[in-house]
């Protein structure tokens, strides 16, 4: 089977109150397999942040600062891409994700604030993970999970400084 392309579109931050978050939000895109993150209005500190740990422990993740997320939205379908949206008003995870996985393409929405209703309309899939108020990064991070199977928590990321050395008790950190 083909490798899943998997991106994913932030919309909206609150500047200075978000700054941690969005750069959470990158982390676990980063950590959890997609390839590239778009985000609208961050500052470029947040960016930096997520280059230096791509520097320090590898891989080829994106940061893309962008102006026009429905622009971002309509060129990825219009390359055949499908859109899916995460919310807590949508259909289950678990009753959409064999349907996800088969997907050759993937952008997935998360919101910082109130998603505009285009989100709802562009998306090919509005997936709920819970139907309870709860984090967009918790949410990624499961639907991401769900997607790769796991397999992206134990994948080797190339060309970094540094590497865990897998440990029961203590911290170990060689580098390379």
């Amino acid at each position: 089977m083909k490798k899943q392309q998997v991106a994913v579109l932030r919309i909206g931050h609150r500047l200075v109150r978000d700054d941690r978050v969005t750069t959470h939000a990158a982390l676990v895109s980063r950590a959890f397999g997609a390839e590239r993150i778009y985000m609208t209005g961050i500052d470029q500190s947040v960016k930096d942040t997520v280059n230096a740990v791509g520097k320090r422990w590898g891989g080829n993740f994106e940061v893309e600062i962008i102006e026009d997320w429905k622009g971002v939205a309509r060129a990825w379908k219009k390359s055949g891409g499908k859109i899916a949206h995460l919310t807590m008003y949508g259909i289950n995870i678990d009753d959409a994700i064999e349907k996800v996985r088969k997907e050759e393409k993937l952008l997935v929405i998360i919101g910082a604030e109130k998603v505009p209703r285009e989100a709802y309309e562009l998306a090919d899939y509005n997936i709920a993970v819970g139907n309870q108020p709860h984090s967009e990064i918790a949410a990624l991070a499961i639907f991401l999970d769900r997607v790769f199977s796991g397999k992206q928590l134990k994948k080797e990321v190339a060309g970094g400084q540094l590497r865990i050395v897998p440990s029961e008790k203590g911290k170990q950190v060689e580098k390379i």
